[in-house]
């Protein structure tokens, strides 16, 4: 499935039938499904057309929301390692609804970060949080990385 993103050549082999592609930020091969797919695209993105730093992003990040585990698709950190943003990704073929802004605003009372992003592939949402207002302010565009004010 074509994406609203700009296309790579991702990087992946078959083993037992099934498709693995090699995540740049893991180092290491992980299953392909749909929403790996979008995780694949949106990393690359951010790194290569936003200017992200690769070794201040992670995908997978374990956080304790409610007594119970959890995993924030990828997060963005500071230079002294303090979440930032939070990426949120569905596949394709999910439509983004108040569901997804409810789980990553759940993620988000454990990190405290000031971004939230959330994509599908094909349409994607930003917002910033104003933290003393308990305010969102939407975005038209995912912002550069020098932009954010971090």
């Amino acid at each position: 499935m074509e994406l609203n993103l700009p296309h790579i050549n991702l990087k992946i082999r078959q083993k037992d039938s099934k498709n693995y592609v090699f995540d740049r930020l893991r180092r290491q091969y992980v299953r392909l499904t749909p929403e790996e797919h979008v995780r694949q695209f949106f990393v690359n993105f951010l790194i290569e057309y936003k200017n992200y730093p690769e070794g201040l992003l992670a995908n997978e990040v374990c956080i304790e929301s409610g007594n119970v585990n959890r995993r924030c698709d990828t997060v963005l950190y500071d230079k002294f390692l303090k979440p930032q943003m939070i990426i949120e990704y569905k596949a394709p073929h999910i439509l983004l609804s108040q569901k997804t802004f409810d789980q990553i605003a759940r993620y988000n009372k454990t990190l405290h970060v000031p971004w939230l992003v959330v994509s599908n592939g094909l349409q994607h949402y930003c917002c910033c949080i104003d933290q003393k207002k308990g305010e969102y302010l939407f975005l038209n565009d995912i912002p550069e990385y020098l932009s954010l004010q971090i």
